[in-house]
């Protein structure tokens, strides 16, 4: 039986391949009314370039590895048309001397040509598969270590304006810095030195850049996040938590007994080596943190089939999405958000938002929140908030989906203070502002109506928010200061003072 749906057109469908050189990748994805929905991964770790000799000849093991892979992406492919197929190749294959021996009966299994593509171009799709991904915020800089290849990019919107891939990679670098097992701070040392030595000819071009963000494309970076997240730090990533992380390593003193809380078992293997190479890059290019993109290679290639088919405007797209999927009541979304917008405007001016992306925060956050109403009304704050822990927001980096995660969840009912103890600190009090926002939007739109509410003035002190309305307006509407009474009890709980006529 084929996994193939059976209301999805094949022409529908579409398939991108990466074969990397540590793991083989196939996403699927369904084209559906302008959206792109994924409907099937695949991941198999082959270590394809632990089987590179000194001659760069892959052994008869990581042949045998690879091809039994395919045969199991081949049967899934037979489903989609070829022309809807993408297969590339990339740092392993592009060195190994007997890689047309792999490529002729990978394709042989597959049935699709494969490309072997160039580390330039490798780079480029992977930029695209992070850009049309990922918030456009001027110019990012991009980062994707793989097996054999590291690939940097500097680009702008949906353009990548320079770009390079340097043969070093998290499997390359085990084997030869680590290949004792030892974590030691010598072996540590050796390969981030390496990592800088090989970095040295492009630091400079790179450095001349200015980003408004530094984007890490899967694979390690996204190792640390999950590290960090398990951790109790809800934070980017950052030279010192990786300096820490280093020392966990070296603590632990063999690859085998390596045990990081956070740290999962398929990338325990090869942690070390591509954390090494993270922090060369973050010292050699001066990067302050680092946030994880929604897409990588893949993406890129899938999106390179669809160029036609996209909206530029992606987190638009992903929230007409959910809003779709969900069937949440967009008129009052928008009421909610109209209001949220204007108090946040007026909050502005007494409570700065660095390092939150506060408007486009607010904004999601309120189009989504009651999106648990799909589950049942009773407590669908929380099951809003169980959704959102558990989709894709393409568009908005981990962090930023948090946040609205947690706008949704505590947008009513009891406050739950201590689900904002998780952000670092200097986060931590601009999510309280929002927080307050969003209940208070949410209040006062309570009738579900449009044209009712009056222009409404946001009086804040360092002890107290004030919300003034016209006079007599509020003893007109005993519903909305009944509701507001309640409110400002519940935010009275927490050590929020709140006071309104």
């Amino acid at each position: 039986m084929t996994s193939t749906n059976i209301n999805t057109p094949n022409s529908q469908l579409y398939a991108a391949v990466d074969l990397g050189s540590n793991s083989f990748h196939l996403v699927v994805v369904k084209v559906a009314e302008g959206n792109v929905q994924i409907i099937g991964k695949v991941k198999q770790k082959v270590s394809l370039a632990a089987g590179l000799d000194e001659d760069n000849k892959l052994d008869a093991d990581s042949l045998s590895r690879g091809w039994k892979c395919l045969e199991s992406f081949a049967e899934r492919l037979q489903d989609i048309p070829p022309h809807n197929v993408r297969v590339v190749a990339t740092a392993t294959l592009r060195l190994a001397t007997n890689a047309v021996e792999f490529l002729a009966k990978g394709q042989d299994i597959l049935q699709n040509r494969i490309e072997v593509i160039s580390g330039e171009e490798e780079a480029r799709q992977i930029y695209l598969g992070v850009a049309y991904t990922s918030a456009n915020q001027g110019n990012s800089l991009v980062i994707d270590i793989g097996g054999a290849s590291t690939e940097v990019i500097v680009g702008n919107d949906m353009q990548p304006i320079h770009l390079t891939s340097i043969n070093m990679g998290c499997v390359t670098f085990i084997e030869r810095y680590f290949s004792d097992k030892k974590l030691t701070a010598s072996n540590f040392e050796k390969a981030i030195s390496a990592a800088k030595e090989l970095l040295e000819p492009h630091a400079d071009t790179f450095r001349a850049f200015t980003w408004k963000q530094c984007l890490g494309a899967s694979g390690t970076p996204q190792a640390i996040t999950e590290i960090l997240v398990t951790q109790g730090i809800s934070d980017a990533i950052k030279l010192d938590y990786m300096h820490e992380l280093k020392e966990q390593c070296i603590t632990c003193k063999n690859l085998d007994d390596l045990k990081i809380k956070g740290l999962t078992e398929p990338r325990r293997a090869i942690f070390p080596s591509g954390l090494s190479i993270l922090i060369a890059l973050f010292e050699m290019l001066d990067i302050e943190e680092m946030q994880i993109s929604g897409g990588a290679l893949r993406e890129g290639l899938i999106y390179g089939m669809l160029e036609n088919k996209h909206d530029n405007d992606i987190r638009n797209q992903s929230l007409d999405s959910a809003v779709s999927r969900f069937h949440i009541e967009l008129p009052q979304a928008l009421r909610v958000r109209h209001v949220a917008v204007n108090l946040l405007q007026q909050a502005s001016k007494h409570y700065s938002f660095k390092g939150i992306d506060a408007d486009a925060i607010i904004k999601a956050a309120t189009l989504l929140h009651e999106i648990g109403l799909h589950i049942e009304y009773k407590l669908h704050h929380k099951h809003g908030a169980y959704i959102l822990d558990h989709m894709q927001l393409n568009g908005f980096t981990q962090i930023q989906q948090n946040c609205i995660r947690d706008l949704v969840l505590s947008h009513r009912q009891s406050i739950e203070i201590d689900v904002f103890s998780r952000y670092p600190k200097e986060h931590q009090h601009a999510m309280h502002v929002l927080c307050r926002i969003i209940r208070l939007a949410n209040v006062l739109c309570v009738r579900r109506k449009d044209n009712l509410l009056p222009d409404i003035e946001l009086k804040i002190s360092p002890e107290n928010w004030c919300l003034v309305f016209p006079e007599g307006w509020l003893k007109s509407h005993p519903l909305i200061d009944v509701e507001l009474a309640n409110e400002k009890w519940l935010q009275h709980k927490v050590g929020w003072q709140l006071d309104f006529y």
